[in-house]
């Protein structure tokens, strides 16, 4: 009986899941694997599992097909409280949603060259390099524009 517990384990360890376009390996328990993903955090996983009623400490090397296009089809169109989904109310159409993976880096761009295009502070910030949300520039930041003055060369008499 014990044996053949480690057996499936094993067996789910070297398994490797794709699920939206990221592979996880089979070792790792669904809630750690779904936060893995770009765009699902640990509450977002939390609740994916809450709701589909899937057991969050499984391994997910255990996930049949049919539970992987349940997960797929729950993170596409979430229902959720809106306070967990990543994006609240869109600049372009107003309304709540969830972004994943891709999606998310190329919102997250566009976001930010259309500060840079605005010439709000944001955007000079993202522009220059510097931090955007008001932290001090004295200390941290620095991009080592300038080597300091290097350890001279021991030279050998001879």
């Amino acid at each position: 009986m014990e044996g053949e517990k480690k057996f499936k384990e094993k067996e789910y360890e070297e398994r490797v899941i794709r699920i939206l376009s990221k592979d996880i390996e089979g070792g790792m328990s669904i809630y750690a694997g779904l936060s893995k993903i770009k765009g699902i955090s640990w509450t977002l996983a939390n609740a994916l599992c809450k709701v589909l009623g899937i057991n969050k400490r499984r391994k997910i090397g255990s996930l049949t097909d049919e539970e992987v296009k349940k997960i797929t089809e729950f993170v596409k169109n979430p229902e959720i409280p809106d306070y967990i989904l990543n994006r609240r109310k869109d600049f372009e159409t107003g309304k709540d949603k969830h972004l994943t993976g891709g999606d998310l880096e190329l919102q997250n761009e566009f976001d930010i060259k259309r500060l840079k295009k605005i010439k709000s502070y944001k955007g000079y910030r993202h522009s220059a390099g510097l931090p955007v949300r008001g932290q001090r520039t004295r200390s941290n930041f620095r991009k080592n524009r300038r080597k300091g003055a290097g350890i001279k060369k021991k030279v050998r008499k001879q």
